[in-house]
């Protein structure tokens, strides 16, 4: 099968790409982890202790990053609609998280408990219409946002990726609206090219 120009470039850029090479030789399990070491080591995200849940978790990579972190006295809750593979001080639920089952399943496992802090590095399947896309990234982590608005503690924290364009300053400014700060962060593992920003949003009001 002939490859597309823009897919040959990607895998040679991926092939290439010198966190994907670090991330084997690191043993993570994507190159996405060092965005998140790279946002939680400018606005301190997790401490060990802290009970983190992650949206749209597969493969793990920033499961992996937050499970260490938190420690053994910390918990990570993760959920994909993809399987994951285990990982120490985090446990996965696997299913549509706005699902009412797995939102269930979600609860009972908190038991009562407020994350610290929800993460999302959640992307929809590519079909390469631009507008498709980014209609169904936006759709996605609205639904992120409305996940905090129901179980986030109050001044708690939360860091979710947004590709910009049609519907992200809007969603932006309903980020803004439910918490007392709001970053907006280029990782350097982010490709260069990529419309890919990292909102962190501190201080949920609850």
């Amino acid at each position: 099968m002939k490859r597309s120009k823009s897919s040959s470039r990607w895998l040679n850029e991926h092939v290439n790409d010198p966190y994907v090479k670090r991330a084997q030789k690191d043993g993570l399990r994507s190159r996405s982890s060092y965005k998140l070491m790279e946002l939680n080591e400018k606005d301190k995200l997790i401490r060990p202790g802290m009970l983190v849940m992650d949206l749209g978790s597969a493969p793990g990579g920033w499961s992996q990053v937050a499970g260490k972190l938190v420690g053994e006295k910390g918990r990570v809750l993760a959920t994909d609609i993809l399987p994951m593979d285990g990982l120490d001080n985090v446990d996965f639920i696997q299913g549509d998280f706005t699902d009412n089952a797995v939102f269930q399943q979600l609860l009972d496992k908190l038991d009562g408990r407020q994350p610290d802090l929800i993460v999302s590095d959640i992307a929809p399947n590519i079909s390469g219409v631009a507008a498709a896309d980014q209609a169904a990234s936006m759709y996605l982590v609205e639904l992120t946002l409305d996940m905090v608005r129901q179980v986030l503690k109050p001044g708690g924290n939360y860091a979710v990726k947004v590709f910009q364009g049609e519907g992200s300053d809007e969603f932006l400014k309903d980020v803004r609206s439910s918490f007392e700060k709001v970053f907006i962060r280029k990782p350097e593992a982010s490709r260069p090219r990529s419309r890919e920003v990292y909102l962190v949003a501190k201080g949920f009001k609850g």
